[in-house]
């Protein structure tokens, strides 16, 4: 087995570790287990020769060769980006809020879509908990089993701007920037940890599974309104940005760490600079300790996630079958819509790593509209086309259908084989169907109602038209992610990334494309009509002829 170099830097804090009531041995080949099978895991994002190429590559157990690795440099092209702030001038708690405000956001979303899984993964309790290892000391495992990944992560996302802060502003700021990435992760992670440990802790049974999938909405909703706060905290006199504080900035964490760049670097020791730099320093220190102390805690309350959650409601279950007459009148089809509605309902997996896309997809739409259009009031947005942004509440697509092929009970797709089922098209369709209705349809809903008292009963028609369009728009994302050469629910989740590809960022703007579309078509008398009547034709097209009939191998 090949030795991993994270684990032999590992070694080097061992004895401080042992200090913390943890095995650190046992811990160690915990950690070593979970980058291993990580590590042989079959990238998603490639097809069957890649797969076997890496089934190749994993008798080395090399977790360098985990996909994971091979998605970071779209992060990396993200964090070029801050790079702006960087270089502007030595306003350094303006440039350096922002830029750890990106670095939250990227890190936070990443987090909660991709490794809460990771985080609440019970599935190793029945080989740990049969054995003498204590809580701690699994719990030390998972959370250095996630912080591995959040250093990788976060090195992407910072090696550009922290080359550029070396060379524009030298090695204090260096310096100041290491350290806080650090503290940022371990904020993060703690935060995030402590959170999950209270809902675990009121909560069990059913109840509690789906408020960890509505605490990751809010927390989705949370971070991305938290971004928008941290904006308009600045004033801007004569194009430079001006900070007037106020006691409840200091509840906003960016410009904990925007502030010692100025006290250090400028050498502000005003007390609010003085206390924000402090707060840099202490909170998340406070909190790590706090999250130690707690693991234990946080391990013991797991539990309730693998106990029995209660049985379905069979009131929901009677509007969902007639729903499902309604939309899938052919009666093979209506079957793999019921399938896949209640996978989606059960699959504890999918929805922490869909659910927080969702929360993104309802905050989304309405972040435009103010950040662009409310300068004048709400009177202003009558008589504009801003209602568009509404296409924004499907960002949510491209990663569903997606995920509609995975499942921790992937090995039951042998019942797709037995069936009595002549075509794959009612196995695709229903499926999406399924999707669309339960995840999508109501965020546009929820969406299209509050647009209309914004914008008024004249945008009806184009919300009509933005409807058909993101119905066809779901059957494309289906396509395109090569969905109708694998059964649904078919193949096992894998490792952290939800399959962060090209085929993702080309999705998201052929949305925008949809929405352009719309807008020219809105330019010319009747103009909307005729975009809905050629969506109406899009969609007949699609729907029915868009899923072909591909032999599907299991």
């Amino acid at each position: 087995m090949k030795e991993i170099k994270f684990l032999k830097i590992l070694d080097r804090f061992g004895g401080l570790l042992e200090k913390l009531d943890i095995d650190y041995p046992v811990m160690r080949r915990i950690l070593q287990t979970k980058l291993l099978m990580d590590g042989r895991r079959a990238p998603t994002i490639v097809g069957k020769s890649g797969r076997n190429q890496r089934d190749r590559h994993a008798k080395d157990g090399d977790p360098d060769r985990n996909q994971f690795f091979g998605s970071l440099w779209l992060y990396l092209i993200f964090g070029g980006f801050t790079c702006l702030f960087v270089l502007n001038g030595d306003n350094y708690i303006f440039q350096m809020s922002f830029v750890f405000g990106i670095l939250m956001f990227m890190i936070m979303t990443s987090l909660i879509s991709d490794f809460s899984s990771v985080l609440l993964d019970v599935r190793d309790r029945s080989i740990l908990q049969t054995k003498p290892v204590n809580r701690r000391t699994i719990a030390m495992a998972k959370a250095l089993h996630i912080f591995y990944y959040l250093f990788f992560l976060t090195g992407a996302l910072a090696v550009i701007p922290l080359g550029v802060g070396l060379f524009r502003h030298g090695w204090g700021f260096f310096l100041i920037f290491a350290v806080e990435l650090v503290l940022m992760d371990l904020l993060i992670i703690a935060l995030t940890a402590m959170l999950y440990l209270l809902v675990l802790r009121l909560l069990d049974g059913e109840r509690l599974k789906d408020l960890i999938n509505y605490v990751q909405i809010g927390l989705t909703i949370g971070i991305a309104l938290g971004y928008q706060l941290l904006i308009r905290v600045f004033d801007f006199i004569d194009l430079q940005a001006v900070i007037q504080f106020k006691w409840w900035y200091f509840l906003i964490p960016p410009i904990w760490f925007g502030a010692p760049y100025e006290m250090l670097l400028q050498g502000d020791y005003r007390t609010e600079i003085a206390v924000a730099s402090g707060l840099a320093l202490l909170v998340p220190v406070i909190a790590g300790v706090t999250y130690l102390l707690m693991m234990p805690s946080m391990e013991k309350n797991l539990q309730k996630l693998a106990g029995p959650g209660a049985s379905q409601r069979e009131g929901a279950g009677r509007w969902v079958n007639r729903l499902a007459r309604v939309l899938c009148p052919e009666g093979q089809e209506r079957a793999f819509f019921h399938f896949a509605w209640r996978m989606m309902a059960r699959e504890r997996e999918f929805k922490l790593k869909v659910y927080p896309n969702l929360g993104f997809s309802l905050i989304f739409p309405p972040i435009l509209l103010f950040t662009m259009g409310m300068q004048d009031g709400w009177a202003s947005l009558r008589g504009t086309q801003l209602h568009l942004f509404i296409y924004g509440c499907a960002l949510l697509m491209p990663s569903l259908v997606w995920m509609l092929r995975y499942s921790s009970n992937y090995k039951a797709s042998w019942i797709y084989r037995t069936a009595p089922v002549s075509s794959s098209v009612p196995i695709q369709r229903g499926t999406l169907t399924a999707a669309v209705v339960r995840l999508l349809l109501p965020v546009y809903a929820f969406e299209a109602v509050g647009f209309m008292v914004l914008f008024g009963a004249e945008i009806i028609p184009d919300l009509l038209a933005a409807g058909l369009g993101l119905l066809a728009y779901a059957v494309i994302c289906f396509a395109v992610v090569d969905n109708k050469s694998t059964y649904p629910f078919s193949e096992r989740f894998e490792a952290a990334q939800t399959g962060l590809s090209l085929k993702m960022i080309g999705l998201m703007l052929m949305l925008a494309v949809f929405g352009l579309l719309h807008y020219i078509a809105a330019q010319f008398s009747f103009g909307v009509l005729i975009y809905i009547a050629l969506l109406l034709a899009a969609n007949w097209f699609l729907w029915l002829r868009g899923f072909g009939n591909p032999k599907l191998t299991g």
